[in-house]
């Protein structure tokens, strides 16, 4: 009979998890001792693991090839660490919070990948990261080394007493590559096991810590799944001006770079496209020949008959472009892109459609050949900018990355339907460029950003504007933009098949990092008499809502955070059921045997309640009975 399991209710321990899979490879390295609280724990023999290993292990002085700098066995310790923290849902600052498959997640990016890491295990297909570059000038995240696993526990990510979580990394600091290394090295550590096995990550950086990446990403993702190191054009400037940084002389390289590593040789390529700029873009005819005179090669194309001039093509061609044209608008617009169209049909790539400007004043006709209006990209990726000055949507960002460039890096993924993340997402241009790719080729693809509410300077535009940290920027842009494309769509189809047309998620969650909803009992039991025992009546925190304690749960037992959430009452008890029985949680008091029976019958493979919540002793006692009855398979847990 299934038990009322009780919750962790905090992150893995790494440790722990590494520990088991050694034991599995070499059980008799696997051994007992107390720990610091006098608890008996699982450990490594590391002698018994030296002599399984006694031909390859590499010990003491001996010379061997290695990439190492200060406090790295502690920034290996800090990813490894638990977290007993959570995210809180934000309903009021999200979009089409109920429907949305989006996350934007605020909060210190560590703290946020620890919780996600079992949740996401091998679930994101993507990562695209624009990390600081190290300038001297950039800001790092301030890890704490000294502090043990227990405080870490207890106080990581935390703001200092001023309100300080983000340090200036100057370059005359002594541990100016230190700092940095000890940054992003954790945070690349957990995020690879979010990867599935046929995914990928793309690293934006300069050329002050471009080496010490490919060093890094070669001891994660292994050194054989180096896939490129993109050279990408940062703005239009002369190559041949010196420029001073830092008091020094140096040319101006002109380029930043996009390192490429994949979780395994499982991961393809899809061939990339670009925007084709050709004249028939700006209104003129590649199928007109306004210098020729062929009275026999003027004929009606779409109610058009030149006057002066000629067609390039014979009437039977075009006759075929237009049909191919009548075809696709009437029976596939809006429904497939005109490359499937021409994929799924074996029409010929010849298309000839009505546009309002077009040459000069004798009408409009156009002419495509190839897949709508992209070709092949060229052999590099020198024609697309980092940077982008423009601003969209008129927000008080600076250098926010291209668009374009994030849309050139999502379609080299062969697949339209994933999750992507972004745990820098500063201006949310990841976020931007995954709305406008499923806009144009109806794709399903999700996104999760991650970026710490770092706080905006009194003095810039944005904190003028009312931004008072990026997040608020960012959030503000995924509204924008979609809201810009919807209107761009209805425009587009004017009005023709919107009801089958494929509905965009122009939507996102918000969350936001927290310590965890659970008091320090509920962790630590041991520590309380008796008597302190008699004066708690929760072991949850005063301020925390049933939605906050839904989320934690959700990531406690591996639920997707984008999952469709349905809240009903039962019996006068409010009920959340998690895509679709997959979890039912009731948090509310008094709950008596009915409601109990109601979630029974309903066959959740999960059901959550509160320790405290049961009307009395008799239900909680109960519980076993009325689930053995009508449900002996859902697995009970207790908060």
């Amino acid at each position: 009979m299934n038990k009322m399991d009780k919750l962790n209710m905090h992150s893995l321990n790494k440790v722990d998890d590494n520990i088991a899979k050694i034991g599995q490879l070499f059980p008799n390295s696997l051994t007992e001792r107390k720990n610091e609280k006098g608890v008996v724990e699982y450990a490594i023999d590391f002698d018994v693991l030296r002599q399984e290993l006694s031909s390859v292990i590499v010990e003491g002085n001996e010379e061997r090839y290695q990439f190492t700098w200060p406090d790295k066995k502690q920034s290996i310790l800090l990813a490894n660490a638990p977290i007993a923290k959570t995210l809180r849902p934000c309903p009021e600052e999200s979009v089409d919070f109920d429907s949305t498959e989006n996350l934007y997640i605020e909060g210190d990016n560590l703290d946020v990948l620890k919780l996600l890491q079992e949740t996401y295990l091998g679930k994101v297909k993507m990562i695209y990261i624009d990390p600081p570059y190290n300038t001297g000038n950039d800001f790092v995240y301030e890890d704490d080394f000294a502090q043990s696993t227990d405080e870490y526990l207890a106080n990581s990510g935390q703001f200092d007493e001023e309100g300080n979580r983000l340090v200036q990394n100057n370059e005359s600091n002594g541990r100016f590559h230190t700092d940095w290394l000890n940054m992003i090295y954790p945070r690349l550590k957990v995020a690879k096991d979010l990867l599935s096995d046929d995914g990928v990550i793309f690293i934006s950086i300069d050329e002050n810590e471009s080496d010490k990446i490919k060093h890094l990403c070669d001891e994660i993702f292994g050194a054989s799944n180096y896939r490129n190191q993109l050279l990408v054009r940062r703005r239009i400037k002369s190559l041949n001006i010196q420029f001073a940084e830092n008091g020094l002389n140096r040319f101006n390289v002109g380029f930043e770079y996009v390192f490429v590593y994949s979780k395994s040789d499982d991961f393809a390529f899809n061939p990339l496209r670009m925007k084709k700029i050709n004249a028939s873009e700006k209104g003129s005819w590649n199928v007109f020949w306004s210098n020729a005179d062929r009275p026999t090669m003027r004929y009606n194309v779409l109610g058009f008959i030149p006057t002066t001039g000629q067609w390039r093509w014979q009437k039977l061609l075009a006759d075929e472009a237009v049909e191919n044209y009548i075809e696709y608008e009437q029976k596939f617009a809006s429904k497939i892109s005109l490359e499937d169209y021409w994929n799924s049909t074996g029409k010929t790539k010849r298309f000839v459609r009505r546009i309002s400007d077009g040459y000069g004043k004798n009408g409009g006709v156009q002419y495509w050949v190839g897949p709508s209006d992209t070709s092949l990209r060229t052999s590099n990726w020198t024609d697309v900018e980092v940077s982008q000055i423009a601003k969209d949507y008129d927000l008080p960002f600076e250098n926010p990355k291209n668009v374009d460039l994030i849309k050139t890096i999502v379609s080299s993924l062969s697949e339209k339907d994933f999750i992507a993340l972004d745990f820098f997402s500063g201006s949310a241009t990841t976020a931007d460029a995954i709305y406008r790719l499923n806009a144009e080729d109806g794709g399903n693809r999700r996104f999760i950003m991650v970026q710490i509410p770092e706080v905006t300077h009194e003095k810039s535009e944005a904190y003028k504007a009312g931004y008072k940290n990026i997040c608020e920027i960012g959030k503000e842009r995924i509204r924008r933009a979609g809201k810009k494309i919807l209107e761009e769509q209805k425009a587009k189809n004017k009005g023709l098949f919107d009801e089958e047309a494929p509905k965009l998620d122009i939507g996102f969650r918000v969350l936001k990092l927290d310590s965890t909803n659970m008091k320090d009992v509920y962790y630590n039991p041991s520590e309380y008499t008796p008597e302190l025992f008699s004066s708690l009546t929760d072991n949850i925190k005063e301020d925390r809502t049933p939605e906050d304690l839904l989320f934690q749960v959700m990531l406690e037992l591996g639920i997707l955070l984008s999952s469709k959430i349905e809240k009903t009452v039962v019996n006068g008890k409010t009920v959340f059921n998690v895509y679709g029985n997959t979890l039912i949680a009731c948090f509310d008091n008094d709950i008596n045997d009915a409601t109990v029976k109601a979630i029974a019958q309903q066959k959740p493979y999960y059901a959550v309640f509160r320790d405290s919540s049961m009307a009395s002793d008799s239900v909680a006692s109960n519980i076993e009975q009325i689930f053995a009855t009508y449900s002996p398979t859902t697995e009970r847990k207790v908060l």
